[in-house]
């Protein structure tokens, strides 16, 4: 039956370390292990009648009914003793795709994942918002979710995660934890978000910011004592201030940019970098902690100030940009110098970084 051959492929996909399955008529599957998308041609070409059966067997029965009109779907799969994928199915050419991503069983601790103490700093915060942003596949979920590991172990609080769909289950420690999933507990992150102010959350994690009634409810929430946490897929802090200015139109955007330095505690910005080993991949983060110039800098669009000037310079406050963060990386080992500069956002500024640091030889092109 094809949905016993998809579960046979994610076993492959687990065995091998791999995060994301690719399903795909009139081709042998593909995973993606270590950033890179691999053929298994020793399996059989997918056919449209097998892409449609795995594809209902991941949907429950009303969200199947959903895909039929929209040919669009989000969900959670589970497979027993193996662990827990988030699924987009889809229709290209008429026939049924499929993207399966292998999610954590448990969250990870903040030393597993190698994140500086920094993040727990922004992760104790009582009120305000923190987002982590980047790619898609940077990790943002796996921090979020050590983050909110971390606040379960330390704060008896209550918090409301908002997620599409619920990736990483947690058990209640010192917190009280309710995981609501998008389409199966609530229609939209917009109704979620109106609905958790009613729910005496503390915590509000929501799994994206999509569009401008979510962010107008999640900058409401964190300026009237909640902590929010959140995503964006930017690449650094600059961006991710830009990104949610660009959200409402522009007679608000000043209104908007007060609210933000008001309420902004940080930014969590990641790139993964392969291991100097090449078996896994590391996180680089950019880290950006508000403080009265970064205030500044966000309210005053106009400002000489340069936030990655100011990030660069505050290390006494915990910030690293990208590149700092790549040297510390390759100082310590974990990556090597091919890999730390094609993630630099400056690969220049980044080797006479490490020139300075004398780890490179000043000969380097």
């Amino acid at each position: 039956m094809a949905h016993v051959q998809l579960d046979g492929w994610l076993k492959l996909l687990a065995d091998r370390n791999g995060s994301d399955l690719h399903v795909k008529v009139g081709s042998p599957p593909r995973m993606r292990v270590n950033g890179e998308l691999l053929k298994l041609s020793d399996q059989p070409t997918v056919s449209p009648s097998d892409a449609e059966e795995m594809a209902l067997s991941v949907m429950r029965p009303e969200l199947a009914e959903s895909f039929g009109r929209t040919n669009e779907a989000d969900c959670a799969y589970s497979v027993p003793g193996l662990g827990r994928f988030r699924v987009n199915v889809f229709r290209q050419r008429g026939s049924v795709g499929m993207v399966l991503r292998r999610v954590l069983t448990h969250a990870p601790s903040f030393d597993e994942l190698g994140l500086p103490e920094v993040v727990a700093r922004l992760a104790s915060e009582q009120r305000g918002m923190v987002l982590v942003t980047g790619p898609t596949g940077s990790g943002k979920t796996t921090t979020l979710a050590a983050m909110i590991d971390f606040i379960n172990r330390h704060r008896e609080c209550h918090i409301v995660t908002i997620e599409d769909p619920v990736e990483v289950l947690h058990r209640d420690d010192l917190a009280c934890i309710n995981q609501r999933e998008i389409g199966f507990d609530t229609d939209d992150f917009k109704s979620a978000m109106r609905a958790a102010m009613r729910q005496d959350p503390d915590v509000i994690l929501v799994g994206e910011m999509r569009d401008p009634e979510t962010v107008a409810a999640a900058l409401s929430a964190a300026e009237t004592g909640h902590l929010v946490l959140s995503t964006l897929h930017t690449v650094d802090a600059k961006e991710t201030i830009s990104r949610i200015v660009d959200f409402f139109p522009p007679y608000q955007q000043n209104q908007v940019r007060v609210a933000l330095a008001g309420s902004l505690k940080g930014t969590i910005c990641q790139r993964l970098v392969p291991s100097v080993d090449g078996l896994s991949r590391v996180a680089a983060l950019e880290v950006m902690v508000t403080n009265g110039r970064i205030q500044q800098a966000i309210v005053d669009p106009a400002s000489p100030i340069d936030i990655t000037e100011l990030i660069s310079d505050g290390q006494y406050y915990g910030m690293q940009t990208f590149d700092q963060a790549l040297a510390g990386l390759f100082e310590a080992g974990r990556i090597d110098l091919r890999g730390a500069l094609v993630a630099a956002s400056n690969p220049h500024d980044l080797k006479v970084l490490l020139q300075q640091k004398g780890l490179v030889s000043s000969g380097l092109r």
